[in-house]
């Protein structure tokens, strides 16, 4: 699964990764959780876009926005047919900007786990494969998003059993356009990452607070 990460990477690298016509302004954030503000590109008629979404998907026929907060993940496998993603998966695809996520690992012996950071090798932002949804039945209309995860690779399999898709920039064209509804070109995207893109690095238990956001989340300390 993916319940936290970060994404602070410089403006200019994020213009670069999803091609935007503007440098966007961006906070850099170190440990952003579940039904937060998060970044995601979506496409337009005018171009990409970056915009702030609900991290959990509110299904546009929901009658609760709480229904979100079960939905901050989509698997792969199903997410083209079951009702709470078949829509969005077919129109409503985006891709959701990130310098890394944490997964945790259980502790031989302890009731506590070790956090990770998993990042690329090269340091370099990436994106997950996410969804979005525009939901009215409330107040006021949200716009909310999801991160599909996949098997994890063996990078990861030792710390868990899944992890977010994360997609190919080659893919980013095929994954925004609202036209492509085809869903075994789709699926093909929805694969884990290669095993030599990642590393996963030992972080402290500062992570482990959802109300710190603060570059001490990513520091890397000894594991345990």
């Amino acid at each position: 699964m993916c319940g936290r990460y970060l994404m602070h990477a410089p403006p200019e690298l994020l213009a670069e990764l999803f091609e935007l016509q503007e440098i966007p302004i961006v906070t850099p954030r170190y440990n952003i959780a579940p039904t937060q503000q998060v970044l995601a590109c979506r496409q337009t008629d005018k171009g990409r876009e970056l915009v702030a979404l609900h991290w959990g998907l509110i299904p546009s026929w929901a009658d609760d926005s709480k229904i979100g907060y079960k939905m901050i993940n989509a698997r792969s496998d199903g997410v083209a047919t079951k009702p709470s993603y078949r829509s969005a998966f077919k129109k409503r695809r985006c891709l959701i900007p990130a310098t890394g996520f944490y997964e945790w690992q259980a502790v031989k012996g302890e009731k506590k786990k070790q956090p990770h950071l998993i990042r690329r090798k090269d340091g370099k932002p990436f994106a997950f494969a996410g969804l979005w949804e525009h939901w009215e039945k409330g107040e006021e209309p949200i716009d909310s998003c999801t991160i599909i995860t996949t098997d994890a690779n063996r990078t990861l399999k030792p710390i868990h059993e899944r992890m977010p898709v994360i997609v190919d920039k080659k893919d980013f064209k095929l994954w925004l356009d609202p036209k492509v509804e085809k869903g075994e070109d789709l699926e093909a995207v929805l694969k884990p990452a290669p095993d030599a893109l990642l590393e996963a690095v030992p972080v402290g238990l500062m992570v482990n607070n959802p109300s710190y956001d603060g570059p001490k989340c990513c520091e890397p300390v000894s594991a345990a």
